[in-house]
């Protein structure tokens, strides 16, 4: 819980400008979702496990209610029901508090942060991941900051833990290892599972880079699940570096921390001075199924106060 007074304030204010302003220039529009609503949308949109950690409460008909966790739930439902005949790809972006239960730790304990993000509702393919990831390197670029997008496809694991024939426990706790870079002990897991495919994440620290990353993981993956997803993150890379972007790009494949959210990109944000991810985002293909008729989607959040406490130490 944090109160902003004056200069914090007016900071805030600005970077949330600037946010929307971008978004404003590539034809997104802005929308407002309930702080409180139906704790069922949040279940169906997050999963019960991420819901959970929302503050929930029941009003006077003993209706389940909860302060709103997430926005991109609330923009996907939004997309299937009251937004149904509109012609797609939907653009939107929004400025909104969330709150959500943390545990008490120095890099995340607010129960309430101001997420600034975009929604692109109705296309796939490569343009459309391109396109959000282009607008998350301009905002932060408008900003000043020096700062680093990592991206990812989930399918990759997905491909190789299926290949595996993992258990959903043992994929739970390779995915453990490998997000938390556990190196001896992800060895050991691994030492059980026989060929390539099973040493492709026992290095993490061969998973971040640029390209070459790709190339290594080529070497040992072979199960055409993973295999078509490494190309389609190829193709992005390459789309990337004729941009002029990869400077402040790297591929991460051990980003494996969302999977059960994400269906293909996946991305985290990274600036120079905070201890802990900034934003991340990725595509959700299978999101407004749970409201309607799934179609193909794709986003990101970044941190308002997170943004505000870097920018912040520059007035110091």
């Amino acid at each position: 819980m944090r109160y902003y007074i004056g200069a914090e304030a007016r900071l805030r204010r600005t970077v949330e400008d600037v946010a929307m302003s971008v978004f404003e220039s590539w034809n997104y529009e802005e929308v407002i979702t309930p702080s409180v609503d139906y704790y069922a949308l949040f279940e169906q949109g997050m999963g019960p496990r991420e819901a959970q950690r929302g503050f929930r409460f029941t009003d006077n008909d003993g209706r389940l209610l909860a302060l709103r966790p997430d926005v991109t739930s609330s923009v996907a439902r939004m997309a299937a029901t009251l937004l149904s005949e509109r012609p797609r790809p939907l653009r939107f972006c929004y400025a909104a508090s969330v709150f959500r239960q943390q545990t008490q730790s120095h890099a995340e304990w607010r129960r309430e942060n101001t997420q600034l993000g975009c929604e692109l509702i109705g296309i796939d393919g490569k343009a459309a991941d391109l396109e959000v990831l282009r607008l998350a390197a301009e905002i932060l670029s408008r900003l000043d900051l020096d700062y680093c997008i990592t991206i990812n496809n989930v399918e990759i694991f997905n491909g190789v833990a299926a290949n595996l024939n993992l258990h959903l426990s043992e994929r739970e706790q390779l995915r453990r290892l490998i997000d938390t870079r556990e190196a001896a002990e992800l060895q050991r897991f691994l030492q059980s599972y026989d060929g390539n495919e099973a040493r492709a994440f026992s290095q993490p620290t061969k998973l971040t880079g640029k390209r070459e990353v790709i190339s290594t993981a080529r070497d040992l993956i072979t199960n055409p699940r993973a295999v078509a997803a490494l190309d389609s993150l190829e193709e992005l890379w390459t789309e990337i570096e004729s941009l002029g972007l990869a400077d402040t790009f790297e591929i991460d494949l051990s980003d494996v921390s969302s999977l059960d959210y994400y269906t293909g990109l996946s991305l985290k944000v990274f600036v120079h001075g905070a201890g802990s991810s900034v934003g991340r985002g990725g595509r959700y293909d299978d999101l407004t199924g749970s409201f309607g008729r799934a179609e193909p989607a794709v986003g990101f959040v970044l941190n308002l106060d997170a943004l505000t406490e870097v920018l912040g130490r520059r007035l110091i």
